[in-house]
């Protein structure tokens, strides 16, 4: 029986997974579909004394007003769509550990608002204000699990290996909570924290991205791709 080439199963958002699949253009691949999780805008209120915002993700940038003030960003690509929305913004070019040390050094006068989902780890704004920076949290959007779709499924009871890559430990939460499944399952992890989350489905292979951005993430998929 000939071997097929691989799937490349994306869970992210829609938006986001649509704009992920157009980096794996070219790669001899089948890319598959199916968000876990969708985002719903929710109502909030911006204080009016706002010197600086915080944007963990680009779902965050989305559901505010721009405004021609600084903001602190996780990565570039939130970075460029604050800018497009008339954000002063600045890139920690990492992970919210390392927005977290940016923003220390930056030492910014606040109040500054960390518009955040419903759903967040690691505490930032509460480890800001413990070094004396003032920063509240606006839940500016919240995080609705979602089911694997039919065209998953499929390909998660198949016998060919399948390519994950996982972006946090709540999407790969999510995604073990539905398994388990007979495909071998190939998972490219974002971090330290989604391969831990990642190991309750028993991968046939799992790597780390060398960096906790879309480039790595898109450089492990093609190494792993060529592997199998």
């Amino acid at each position: 029986m000939t071997r097929e080439n691989p799937i490349v199963l994306l869970t992210r958002p829609l938006a986001a997974s649509e704009r992920f699949a157009k980096d794996l253009q070219g790669l001899d691949v089948r890319v598959v579909i199916s968000p876990v999780q969708s985002i719903e805008a929710m109502d909030f209120d911006v204080p009016h004394a706002l010197k600086g915002a915080i944007f963990t993700s680009r779902n965050g940038v989305r559901a505010v007003e721009g405004k021609p003030i600084p903001c602190w960003c996780v990565g570039d690509v939130t970075m460029q769509a604050a800018i497009e929305k008339g954000w002063q913004a600045c890139s920690a070019s990492g992970d919210a550990e390392a927005l977290f040390r940016r923003i220390l050094a930056d030492r910014p006068e606040g109040p500054l608002v960390h518009f955040r989902g419903a759903y967040a780890r690691g505490n930032l704004a509460t480890r800001l204000q413990a070094e004396g920076i003032d920063v509240q949290e606006v839940v500016a959007y919240r995080q609705v699990s979602e089911m694997l779709n039919h065209d998953a499924k499929s390909a998660l009871n198949r016998e060919n290996p399948i390519i994950l890559p996982l972006f946090s430990p709540r999407s790969a939460a999510q995604v073990v909570q539905q398994g388990p499944f007979p495909a071998p399952i190939c998972v490219v992890a974002m971090s330290d924290a989604v391969a831990g989350e990642a190991t309750a489905l028993s991968p046939s292979q799992l790597v780390i991205a060398d960096a906790p951005n879309a480039a790595s993430m898109v450089a492990a998929i093609k190494q792993m791709a060529k592997g199998l």
